[in-house]
């Protein structure tokens, strides 16, 4: 017993220094957040001598911090909502439908997942422009969802194949009809990997960054991740300010991550092994 605890000494060791190494720009975040510009000046990689909350002050009153939270909360939730729906039905169809055309609509969304974002941008920004949607959080919506609905279409697939189809078919027996089928049956089944999707699908979409800031140019339509770029720019020399904004984006997702880590877990690890 000894000898196998020592021998798990370097491994911890090494744990530990890489658990540093994560947190290590989160709390240069924060402290950083909590100076004045002219004790960051002086003491860039220094701790705080005096803590202050003026930068969160400021960036709360005196910036569009909250009206850019509130869009990329109405962005990430509008987004999360469709992609997650129309993925769910597009799994069922897959998973439990007789229709000819399953495989191939299955590895066209597999294969939409491999497509890069950045590649579609400019198409995107043709129509988005035709259709009079730029700096119109409408088209960063519509851009997101198309994005979001091949991984959420793959990762419920996997999760429904795990129900067994003497449920579904018990349902279709009594009557009901697919949607309802869905509804009642299935989905109660793959509520943790529904919150898994969820929360992967939130967080991308919370911290996208370059489709918002070619779609919306617009500096009160901007996201909070795309205004944090005009921060950047505007305030390079106080880097506390921009630090605190930073900071206060992460909050959001931070705590709905927190909220829902054992859904998220117990999703991660459905259907494991069948």
């Amino acid at each position: 017993m000894k000898i196998s605890g020592l021998a798990s000494i370097p491994r911890h060791v090494l744990l530990a220094i890489l658990t540093v190494a994560s947190l290590a720009p989160l709390i240069f975040m924060v402290l950083t957040s909590v100076k004045s510009p002219d004790e960051y000046e002086q003491n860039p990689a220094g701790l705080p001598h005096t803590v202050t909350f003026s930068n969160y002050v400021h960036a709360l009153v005196d910036l569009p911090t909250l009206t850019w939270a509130l869009n990329s909360l109405l962005v990430t939730v509008i987004s999360v909502a469709i992609s997650t729906v129309a993925g769910a039905m597009a799994a069922y169809a897959i998973s439990f439908g007789t229709f000819r055309g399953r495989t191939p609509l299955l590895m066209g969304s597999i294969a939409a997942i491999m497509v890069p974002p950045v590649v579609l941008v400019v198409p995107m920004f043709v129509t988005m422009v035709n259709l009079k949607l730029i700096n119109n959080l409408g088209s960063v919506i519509l851009f997101y969802s198309c994005l979001l609905i091949p991984f959420s279409i793959f990762f419920l697939y996997n999760f429904f194949r795990t129900v067994p189809s003497e449920l579904v078919e018990a349902a279709v027996v009594d009557g009901a009809g697919p949607l309802r089928t869905l509804w009642s049956v299935v989905m109660p089944l793959a509520k943790p990997a529904l919150v898994t999707v969820g929360v992967v699908n939130a967080i991308w979409a919370w911290n996208e960054l370059l489709i918002a800031l070619v779609f919306l140019q617009d500096e009160r339509s901007r996201t909070l991740m795309a205004g944090l770029t005009l921060l950047q720019g505007r305030y390079v020399t106080n880097q506390p300010l921009v630090l605190a904004v930073a900071t206060l984006s992460i909050l959001p997702v931070a705590a709905f991550y927190l909220l829902s880590q054992r859904a998220f877990v117990r999703g991660l690890t459905a259907g494991i092994g069948k």
